[in-house]
């Protein structure tokens, strides 16, 4: 009964017009962002965080959150008709959307991807509503030495989650607890390597840091290449599935959903591990695996229920434990900071109306895109046509003046613009991004939970191994890291080896 007092407060909040209004931006901006190669949710929502400063709290979360599930559903748009995925989750529907689209049922694809996506999202929802309360309750037996190591592992996991060199990313995550300690000490109220300058007194500024990362390097990268989209269709017909694709596509889009949002919770690129995931299990649970990468609706509803879903939940330790997933949510979680909102277990308590009222807004959201996006898609076709020579100059001059908006400094232009040749550095050299931006935001809070629990322990560094919760969070991240650390171990064993072997010769 109480589930049901919450919802009719949320939908209370939500249907409010101004909410409405920025949850139906959110989803249509989300939509763009998935449809244009290039660009992805990170980056649009660090775009639009300097908006968000003149809206209540309410609706930047509300808007920041629709452009996040928007783009999930976006994404398809252009694995299925120009084998280019419009973000990284996208990828696996190419295998098999491109491929109808070359048959002839690019609309049969589409609308299974809107269809799929739209059950994910419900599902999600009604998954976030019967863990996250309890999660919260749960998280309220924490102290300064369970978030200390819970965060921790948090870092951990994406790092050992990370495609990239675990060597590379952990370099990543220390540079970015390190870019964490500027500014005054909370502690002792001293300056620290602020180097004089004002607007480093508060530390580095989320805004221009992630503008920069994500905005100015997705730019300079691509303009080094030359983007070319060959549609192949233009008309797009038939977009509701018949009854054989339902029979084919109803048990992957359940089987999706479900998969996806249990990984959605764990740190890590969620959505991206999710299709893949969703796919591998559909082709190995089908009669006819050998269908898949030809053309089979089931390789389209599994994936693209997956990582909706993925989406979905990935909001659970955001607002139960205040623990980002993945590097979307750590711009999501920067926006409730600049907001005064610290997310964690008694969030959902201290504010009914922003929780309840987001997760209304998610299922209104969902059920926008269904109705928009099937209806938009020859929009998103002519989109699909713009030079991109033309586009990205445009998000460039939206990059400077969002920051300089902000606080009319040139000191946070000259950051951004510095951030933004770092990004574009990290990207040439394969850095992953996500340690950095996930231990920036959590950098001052893991300092400030760490330095409490040595100042209640009296300085007993041992506080993080006798304390149960602690002990368990410290010894995951043990594990990672010696699992992580094993194969490379074994590597150069065996290269040791063969050397010597070599040299015998």
């Amino acid at each position: 009964m109480d589930i049901v007092n919450h919802l009719i407060q949320g939908a209370s909040v939500a249907f409010q017009p101004l909410n409405l209004l920025f949850c139906f931006i959110g989803v249509l901006m989300g939509t763009l962002v998935g449809v244009l190669p290039g660009l992805g949710p990170t980056a649009a929502i660090a775009l639009l965080l300097p908006v968000s400063f003149h809206i209540p709290p309410v609706a930047t979360i509300i808007l920041l959150a629709g452009i996040y599930y928007g783009a999930m559903y976006g994404g398809s748009t252009t694995s299925i008709l120009v084998n280019m995925p419009g973000e990284a989750a996208s990828v696996i529907t190419c295998l098999d959307g491109y491929q109808m689209a070359k048959q002839g049922r690019a609309g049969p694809a589409l609308g299974i991807a809107a269809f799929g996506s739209f059950i994910a999202g419900t599902l999600g929802i009604v998954g976030i509503i019967v863990l996250a309360p309890p999660m919260a309750t749960f998280a309220l037996a924490f102290g300064p030495p369970e978030y200390f190591s819970m965060m921790l592992m948090g870092i951990v996991i994406i790092i050992y989650m990370s495609s990239g060199s675990i060597l590379k990313d952990f370099m990543t995550a220390v540079f970015g607890l390190l870019l964490g300690t500027i500014g005054m000490d909370t502690i002792a109220g001293t300056q620290r390597l602020t180097f004089g300058i004002l607007e480093l007194a508060d530390g580095v500024g989320f805004v221009p840091a992630v503008m920069g990362l994500f905005g100015i390097s997705e730019i300079l990268i691509n303009v080094e290449q030359v983007i070319a989209t060959t549609l192949v269709t233009e008309k797009v017909k038939n977009l509701f599935p018949n009854r054989e694709d339902w029979k084919e596509s109803i048990k992957p889009i359940l089987r999706g959903s479900g998969l996806g949002f249990l990984i959605g919770v764990l740190p890590g690129p969620a959505p991206v591990i999710a299709t893949y995931a969703s796919y591998a299990m559909e082709k190995r649970l089908s009669k006819t695996p050998e269908k898949f990468g030809s053309g089979f609706i089931a390789g389209v509803a599994g994936p693209e229920s997956a990582n909706n879903a993925a989406s979905s939940g990935a909001m659970i330790p955001l607002f139960t434990l205040g623990i980002p997933a993945n590097s979307v949510i750590a711009v999501l979680l920067g926006a409730f900071m600049i907001h005064g909102l610290q997310p964690g277990p008694m969030f959902i308590s201290k504010y009914p109306d922003i929780f309840w009222g987001t997760i209304v807004s998610m299922y209104l959201g969902n059920a926008m895109l269904l109705v928009l996006n099937l209806p938009l898609i020859p929009l998103w076709v002519k989109v699909l046509k713009v030079p991109y020579p033309i586009l990205f100059p445009l998000i460039l001059i939206f990059c400077l003046i969002g920051v300089y908006s902000l606080n009319f400094s040139q000191i946070e232009v000259g950051l951004m613009t510095a951030f933004g040749v770092i990004g574009y550095a990290m990207r040439k050299l394969k850095f992953e991004m996500a340690p950095l931006v996930l231990a920036l935001v959590l950098g001052p809070m893991m300092e400030s939970n760490l330095r409490l629990s040595l100042l209640l322990s009296q300085g007993d560094a041992s506080v993080f191994v006798t304390k149960p919760i602690s002990a368990v969070f410290m010894g995951m991240s043990a594990l990672l890291i010696i699992s992580a650390m094993i194969p490379s171990v074994r590597n150069r064993r065996s290269s040791f080896r063969e050397k010597l072997r070599d040299d015998d010769v």
